[in-house]
């Protein structure tokens, strides 16, 4: 099978039927598990590559394209797109190879006469590639970030509104750098084993370089796209999970035997991290749908984790039968998911401003109803994967002022090196004119965004609380 070809019929499925690109490539990975490593990686590369680079290779076609890439056929504006991401970030492949190869493709697919068309407009941008216009940087800075960084506009108004320009500009750099995948281990594990764990996959050629901020996460890279063929994942020892994610349970401050309610848990990540900190405690973790759950019963099977109860059940109804009995509740809410664009390339395509205040609303219900089961005195921990205000700052502001939590600083909890970064990010901010936020400087103390360019994360935020 031609590895072109595979990935022209998963873009053109993506665009046909939608769905998550991230599952839809890796259920193709696991179908073509047959071809070589490398042909794997192109397949991933330049699948992935061509999505999040959308926007950018649309006005270069419609630049030098008498049709704009809107209006030209599925299949031509996948194959377009795809070739035109080859010219310009793939220096391996030979230009007048991806010219001819997308024109055999497009004759093999019945667009025999568009042979010409398709050769005439790659052959353009391939001869100007060093020096493809842009729109202009001081005339209009949205349009030219958005293009640039291939970032929908809205998202880029947004961003600098909230953070400036330079800030932006930072945050836009780092969701387009390289996001290997993060192994985090497992807590039972000494340092010694964790590192004879690494040396053993470093010898079949992976790279695994540890996290500065957590002992137990390594990021992984070399040419293994499949954590679950390792042995030491199938053995649970290790489970994927950013370091962003085991941040969050680590600022929960969970202790030995505590009961922890983790309220919209799947996968299962935080869940399991906070299952080995509770030690004689127990978890119990809940999702929406037999579908989600399934999720986390298979990692907690898999990690061999005994003290984790899974059940169905919706986050905004209050269950009575839980009210003042939880240590810990870790509240992880559905989010825009901004702050993981850099892992799921699609999501600010999908992600619609009419559709927020919706989401923000969903929030809140669930805050409202998971507040009821901390016990006075006990803690609340409220997280996103997004970069945000309206589903960050603000969330602090409703849980302390309205649901009437105590806000407790992340000193002590959270590593040096990510309060230091936020306190370089807040003197950046303070410098851009783009404070103060809303927040009282108790509120400020106890959350923290993590940026992708100043964090070696997702963008992810969290916040502690605690019941009076």
């Amino acid at each position: 099978m031609n590895t072109r070809e595979i990935v022209l019929d998963t873009l053109l499925t993506l665009e046909k039927e939608g769905g998550y690109s991230n599952r839809l490539v890796k259920a193709v990975l696991d179908k073509y598990d047959y071809l070589q490593v490398r042909d794997k990686a192109f397949i991933k590369r330049l699948t992935e590559g061509t999505l999040e680079r959308q926007i950018e290779l649309d006005y270069y076609l419609d630049c030098y394209s008498s049709l704009p890439a809107g209006k030209m056929k599925p299949l031509i504006r996948c194959l377009m797109r795809m070739s035109v991401y080859q010219i310009l970030y793939m220096d391996s492949v030979p230009d007048s190879a991806v010219c001819n190869e997308a024109c055999r493709l497009a004759a093999r697919r019945k667009f025999g006469n568009l042979k010409g068309f398709v050769n005439g407009v790659l052959r353009r941008i391939s001869g100007e590639k060093k020096a493809l216009p842009l729109p202009d940087k001081e005339g209009d800075p949205v349009k030219y970030l958005s293009v640039k960084y291939s970032m929908p506009e809205w998202l880029v108004e947004l961003w600098t509104d909230e953070y400036g320009r330079d800030i932006t500009v930072t945050l836009l750099e780092g969701l387009m750098d390289i996001h290997p995948v993060s192994l985090r281990f497992s807590t039972s594990l000494s340092a010694q084993e964790r590192e004879n764990h690494c040396r053993a996959m470093r010898e079949k050629g992976m790279e695994m370089t540890q996290s500065p901020y957590l002992p137990y996460v390594y990021l992984m890279g070399g040419h293994m796209e499949n954590p679950g063929a390792l042995g030491v994942f199938a053995e649970g020892m290790c489970t994927v999970q950013d370091v962003s994610s085991a941040l969050a349970v680590e600022a929960a401050g969970i202790r030995e035997g505590d009961f922890v309610v983790d309220v919209c848990a799947a996968p299962g990540g935080k869940s399991i991290l906070a299952a080995e900190k509770t030690g004689r405690g127990r978890v119990l973790a809940r999702d929406i749908s037999e579908e989600k759950t399934a999720l986390i019963t298979e990692n907690t099977e898999r990690m061999k984790v005994e003290n984790i109860e899974v059940q169905v059940y919706d986050a905004v109804l209050r269950d009575g039968e839980l009210t003042g009995k939880a240590d810990v509740v870790l509240l992880d809410v559905p989010c825009s998911g901004l702050g993981v664009i850099g892992k799921k390339r699609d999501i600010k395509y999908r992600v619609s401003e009419e559709n927020l205040p919706g989401l923000e609303a969903l929030q809140r219900q669930i805050a409202a109803a998971s507040a009821e089961y901390v016990r006075p005195g006990g803690t609340l921990l409220y997280s996103t994967c997004t970069i945000r205000r309206e589903e960050n700052e603000a969330m602090v502001m409703y849980i302390a002022r309205e649901l009437g939590f105590r806000p407790v600083s992340l000193e002590g909890v959270l590593p040096g090196e990510i309060l230091a970064r936020k306190k370089e990010l807040e003197k950046d901010l303070k410098k851009a004119g783009k404070g103060p936020d809303g927040l009282t400087e108790e509120e400020r103390e106890a959350c923290v965004q993590l940026l992708p360019g100043y964090m070696e994360s997702d963008g992810f935020f969290m916040a502690r609380f605690r019941r009076p």
